[in-house]
């Protein structure tokens, strides 16, 4: 369980480098912006930014400034302010106010001693200027009935390298439309440790990429296929042992990569065979190679963990609507989406309290409790500016949004199905014409 301090860390870490000349120097594009006292300083800045929401910008400004007890500038002075500053301040709040902050201490949870990491990818709907499929490319559009492409779209992959059961993203990277989602995880694993447990999904599952892994000493859990691995094959169809020990050898054309890029040639590896809930058998490959301690019967839950990412993605693309981006630049994508996996982590942080007491209290109960998200973001958000730009007691803001947390749960109903609305087949090229949205 977490101290009750960790909150109070990251919020003080956070104000300190707000207020650091050196970062500021850091994560502007000139030396000449943000040097006089404006109303618009580097830190309110990066404030508006965490704030996105769906209220026109001139609302937002006249709202933060009332707050903060000066004549609110204007929507072209926020734009202009916005665009001196780079994505680059929120990657480094996301790495020292959050991460490093998290794990300085023994406090985190753990599966079996290993913090359990789940890295997916997920394709994002970018505005369709020119400059962002200059950058980031396009991908075909469908009618969304009969699959016929209708046109192209500018889109990104994000990456994510994701501590399921902490709730903290330990890695993000944001590629190209058609990066490949492996690379992009490979680009993740210079953030783990040795103490870390992969889960991948298929599109890991290569000698290739187990070697990748091997390599560094990361264990991994990864959902391999009869076209990736022979072995597989026989397993998938009820063959055979339900685990099996083996040493891969791999093909002689990634047997030469693998050895010019000095990653074992020779993978000792284990193919444990699961089933799903719904009847289906599942092979998982991983170097977890002792059965004593890592019994076959475990990895089904421990890979249905994996599912926690998904679920994060559902998060940033709903309740923080992470594809209603907010300008038509590529350097102002970047921003709005370390910023929303910043705004995640406050979340999962600031809520930490709350969650604990509400899962004691309801534990018994046909439905337990959990904070409601809906509520924690909103919350969040409307208390950025008293938690990191005022002169308030910021242990007391704490308190008043854990008290705010606990009066408004929602409750976890498993196994609930909602039958999902059909989507219309009206082309959706102009999704982002349509959608309200703000533009620095």
């Amino acid at each position: 369980m977490k101290l009750p301090q960790k909150p109070q860390q990251v919020v003080n870490t956070t104000k300190r480098l707000l207020k650091d000349e050196e970062f500021k120097s850091h994560h502007r594009t000139s030396p000449k912006v943000f040097l006089r006292e404006r109303k618009l300083t580097f830190s309110l800045v990066i404030l508006l930014i965490l704030q996105k929401t769906m209220k026109s910008i001139q609302l937002l400004l006249n709202e933060v400034f009332g707050q903060i007890d000066l004549d609110p500038a204007t929507n072209s002075a926020f734009t202009q302010a916005r665009s001196h500053l780079k994505h680059t301040a929120f990657i480094e709040l996301n790495q020292k106010a959050i991460v490093a902050e998290y794990y300085q201490d023994d406090t985190y949870r753990r599966y079996q001693g290993f913090r359990l990491l789940a890295i997916d990818s997920s394709k994002l709907r970018l505005p369709d200027s020119r400059d962002i499929r200059d950058v980031f490319g396009t991908i075909n559009t469908t009618n969304g009935k009969d699959n016929n492409v209708i046109g192209k779209h500018a889109h990104g992959l994000a990456s994510v390298c994701y501590d399921v059961l902490n709730r903290i993203v330990i890695d993000s990277q944001l590629g190209e439309a058609h990066a490949y989602e492996v690379d992009l995880a490979v680009r993740h694993l210079p953030a783990t440790q040795a103490n870390d447990l992969l889960l991948l999904d298929r599109g890991y599952a290569s000698d290739l990429r187990l070697a990748t892994c091997i390599h560094p000493q990361r264990q991994f859990v990864v959902r391999g296929s009869a076209g990736a691995f022979q072995t597989a094959r026989p397993m998938l169809e009820g063959l055979g042992a339900d685990h099996q020990v083996i040493n891969l050898t791999p093909s002689l054309g990634q047997r030469l990569t693998i050895i010019a890029l000095g990653l074992p040639s020779v993978l000792t590896v284990r193919f444990v065979r699961v089933r799903l809930p719904n009847g289906e058998l599942e092979v998982l490959v991983t170097n977890l190679l002792s059965e004593t301690l890592f019994p076959t019967s475990s990895f089904s839950r421990l890979y249905h963990l994996r599912w926690g990412v998904e679920t994060l993605y559902g998060v940033v693309k709903t309740r923080l609507p992470l594809e209603n981006f907010s300008g038509l630049t590529a350097e102002s994508v970047r921003p709005d989406f370390f910023a929303t996996i910043f705004l995640t982590h406050l979340e999962s942080v600031l809520t930490e309290e709350a969650t604990t007491k509400l899962k004691k209290k309801t534990a018994k109960n046909r439905h337990p409790q959990q904070v409601n998200q809906a509520v924690s973001f909103n919350a969040i958000k409307n208390y950025v500016i008293a938690l990191f730009y005022l002169e308030n007691s910021s242990e007391e803001i704490l308190k008043q949004l854990t008290q705010l947390f606990l009066t408004n749960p929602n409750s976890v109903r498993p196994q609930r199905s909602v039958p999902r609305r059909q989507r219309s087949p009206t082309p959706r090229l102009n999704y982002h014409r349509r959608v309200k949205k703000i533009c620095f």
